[in-house]
Order: C-alpha cells, then structure tokens, then sequence
C-alpha cells in the first residue's frame, strides 16, 4: 500500500521536469517513446497529459495500457523511471483545469478541440536517482580531491524505489 510519503516524494523530483519521454508498446510489442509536456496538477497517485485522441500511443494505449515515463532534470541531478496504466479520458472540467496558454502550441483551436482528450497515468511504482550534491558538489568535490591529491569519487547521491500501487 502506497503512503504519502511516497507520493509526496515523487511529486518533489518531478515537479520542475517540463518535459516527460512516455514510452508505449505497440501490438508487436515494439517500445515507442515520444515526448508529453508535464501538466501541473497536485499529484494524488495520477499523472496528467494532454493528448489528441487520434494519436498512434492512444491506440498502443488501447491495446496495452502499461506504460513508462522517464524524467530527467540534469540542473538538479535527478532521474526518476515511473511505471502506471493510462486511461484516456474526456473531461471538460479537468481540461479546464489543466490547460494553459502554451498547450496551444499544439491544439490552436485550445480547449474546445474536437481531438483533445486526457491521458491520465496512474503511477504504480517509480526508481529515482537523486544525487543530492548536483553538478555543483560534484565539482567542488572534484577540486578538492586534486587539490588534496586524491582520486576523486563522486557522490553517489540517493536511489531509491517508490511502490505507489493501491
């Protein structure tokens, strides 16, 4: 059983991501990534994405709703693997509160387009790296180590996994 602790660990490492590579499988089982711009929504367990419901990953979706998302903040060193089930969803009032202005960047016609649906990821377990140092650490730590004449060995930061599963 998921706790939040969990859930609030997971929404802290991919809060800044704007950007997250959603891979699906297709009916011969062939992975596919794309890119899914990260909607700000308080995280309870689902993950929020606006999609055009004649999308080819809807109909992998249909077949096989497991998928992974992969989020990678390099500025802060954190990495984090999710696993869930998707769902399409069409839901006027969720649109609504999910939307913002940059999502017409790729629906012009904005929340009344006839092809605009949600996915929604319902996150099942998640593996994160999170070096607490960063780049900066890292390289102060570098420094430090040639200043010293030592070989220097990178922090190893913190890794973890999260079972979000009900």
């Amino acid at each position: 059983m998921s706790d939040q602790n969990d859930f609030g660990k997971l929404e802290h490492l991919i809060k800044d991501v704007k950007v997250a590579m959603m891979t699906t499988a297709d009916e011969e089982g062939r992975l596919h990534s794309r890119p899914m711009a990260s909607l700000h929504a308080p995280f309870d367990g689902d993950l929020w994405f606006f999609t055009s419901s004649a999308s080819h990953k809807v109909l992998e979706m249909s077949r096989d709703a497991r998928v992974s998302l992969a989020y990678a903040n390099p500025d802060r060193d954190v990495y984090v693997s999710v696993t869930g089930t998707a769902a399409l969803l069409r839901d006027p009032a969720k649109v609504k509160e999910l939307w913002e202005p940059v999502m017409k960047t790729w629906f012009p016609a904005g929340i009344e387009d006839p092809q605009l649906a949600l996915l929604k990821v319902r996150v099942e377990r998640a593996e994160y790296w999170d070096s607490s140092g960063g780049a900066v650490g890292s390289l102060v730590g570098f420094v430090k180590a040639m200043a010293a004449g030592h070989r220097h060995a990178p922090a190893q930061g913190e890794h973890g996994e999260l079972d979000l599963a009900e």
